[in-house]
Formats: C-alpha cells, sequence, structure tokens
C-alpha cells in the first residue's frame, strides 16, 4: 500500500490488480519496440523486454472529516468478458480494512467514469443480489456521464451498469454532480472528457499543497511521451488526446502530485516537460 500525505489530507492506495503484459487491448500502439525508447518507463512502468506495467487499485481520500473512495476497481464475484477478471476472488475489502478503512466507515464513494474497472467494488453479491459494499456511503456519479451510458452499453465487458450502478441507485444512496462539482474542503472534480463524456479527475488540495487523481485521462506514463497513443476505450479518441495534452502542460507547470489510476508502483510523481508536446514523470 502507497500512503501520500497532501497537507492535512491523507491519500492511499489500495490494489486489486498489479500486472505486467497483456495490456496491449487498451493500449494498441504500445508495443515492446515502440515503448523501449522511453528508457525513462523503466524499471516501475516497463519491464526489459517493453511489456508495460500497470495496476488497477482504488484510492481512498481521507481529509479527517470525511473519506472518500475514488474508483472501486473490478470487484468480486462479477461475470467479466476479460478472462483475467471474470469472477475475481481478491482480498480487496481485507485490505482496505488493514488501511483503517472497513467498509462501514466510507463516508463516499467517487467514480471518476461508469466503466468496468472503475465501478465494481460499488456492490458485493448478498446470497443472489448485488447489494451496496459501502452501505453508509453517498454515492457521486457524473450527471453527464450517467447520461451517456443511458444511450449505452457495457455488454462488451459483462453487465457492468446493471451489477455495479443500478442497485446503488435503486438503494437511494446515488448523487448525480457536476464535472466541476466541489466534493468537500479540499476535494473537487474537474472535467476531463474524451475517455467517456462526462469523465472527471479529481483535485485535492490542502495547506498549499496538491495532488492530482487522473482518473482514465491517462492510462500509463507512456502516453506522457506519447500524447497521439489513444487509450482503445476511448470515446472520442481526438477529445481525449486534446485533453491529456492540456492536462499535462498545466501539471507541468506547477508543483503536483500526480497519482496515476492505473499507474504501478510507485503510482505517484511529478510531471516535467520533455520536449514539444511531450513529457516524462519524475518519480
Amino acid at each position: 500500500m502507497n500512503v501520500w500525505q497532501i497537507g492535512d489530507i491523507k491519500i492511499s492506495r489500495i490494489v486489486e490488480i498489479e500486472t505486467s503484459g497483456g495490456t496491449r487491448f487498451i493500449l494498441p500502439d504500445a508495443t515492446p519496440e515502440n515503448v523501449l525508447p522511453i528508457t525513462w518507463l523503466a524499471p516501475h512502468f516497463m519491464t526489459e523486454d517493453g511489456k508495460l506495467t500497470m495496476s488497477i487499485h482504488a484510492l481512498v481520500v481521507d481529509t479527517g472529516t470525511t473519506r472518500i473512495i475514488v474508483d472501486t476497481c473490478i470487484g468480486n464475484d462479477k461475470e467479466r468478458v476479460v478472462p483475467s477478471w471474470n469472477k475475481l476472488q481478491t482480498r480487496f475489502l481485507e485490505d482496505l480494512e488493514l488501511a483503517g478503512y472497513p467498509r462501514d466507515s466510507i463516508d463516499m464513494v467517487l467514480c471518476t467514469h461508469l466503466h468496468v474497472d472503475h465501478v465494481g467494488w460499488n456492490t458485493m453479491l448478498e446470497g443472489d443480489r448485488w447489494v451496496p459494499t459501502f452501505p453508509n456511503a453517498e454515492y457521486l456519479f457524473g450527471r453527464r456521464e450517467w447520461e451517456h451510458w443511458q444511450q449505452e452499453d457495457q455488454d462488451h465487458y459483462g453487465s457492468v451498469i446493471e451489477d455495479s450502478v443500478e442497485p446503488i441507485i435503486a438503494a437511494g444512496l446515488a448523487r448525480f454532480v457536476d464535472m466541476d462539482e466541489q466534493i468537500c474542503e479540499g476535494v473537487a472534480l474537474v472535467p476531463t472528457p474524451g475517455h467517456t463524456p462526462g469523465h472527471v479527475s479529481v483535485q485535492i488540495t490542502s495547506k498549499g499543497q496538491e495532488a492530482w487523481i487522473t482518473g482514465d485521462s491517462i492510462h500509463h506514463p507512456c502516453q506522457m511521451a506519447r500524447t497521439d497513443w489513444s487509450s482503445a476505450a476511448d470515446t472520442d479518441p481526438e477529445e481525449a488526446r486534446s485533453t491529456r495534452l492540456a492536462m499535462l502542460k498545466a501539471l507541468s507547470e506547477r508543483d503536483v502530485l500526480v497519482i496515476g489510476t492505473h499507474f504501478a508502483t510507485p503510482t505517484a510523481g511529478h510531471v516535467k516537460a520533455d520536449g514539444e508536446d511531450r513529457f516524462r514523470f519524475d518519480v
């Protein structure tokens, strides 16, 4: 587990899966021959033979008065099309509790968007029913994001909305928020559309310090060096690239701890300019 302190706010990383290889389906341009020249990716984000290392994890933002879990991974027992994600059995909830956050202590669940690997632990299987995993939490879903998924489906991953979002709405625990919502003191949403129309990142500020949770506005640090490499899951690749480029430029110009939602250990670092529309990630 990684823990970072931003002023009075603590951010903890709870890992569900961390893996090397098997990432080409999400970043098809990131072949070994294409990533090996980006030497700074090694050893943390690339193996010596050019396989990308990535992670699926949740981030707990603890302000001292509010406990927010940002993105809830894939979840156990879910029927998913991706074989390595199908009917997982992990220690995620146990690890969350070991970090000091039993599931009934979470005040808010915040999903940067509603893709399969960001909503899974919203619910858990109880008998034959999907019930809210965090019974005392308010679940925050982007209004624009929800409207998008009313017109689309995620059947290519499994019944994601049906088993991980709709039960929350049915339980009366959901609140739909704007893309620039102030969640609580020190925690705000920032619009970063393109990956999905309602995608957001999360800005954390306290005592003059700042952190940024990327969501899927960037999947892997290799996209800093190659901002033109799009995710296969981007709804609008051109908008996603424009968003990513603007975000990286802004982050490179100030002292911000950037925490990648899919970045492997050590996960957090600082964006630095590295040429025209090129950046690197210093950890």
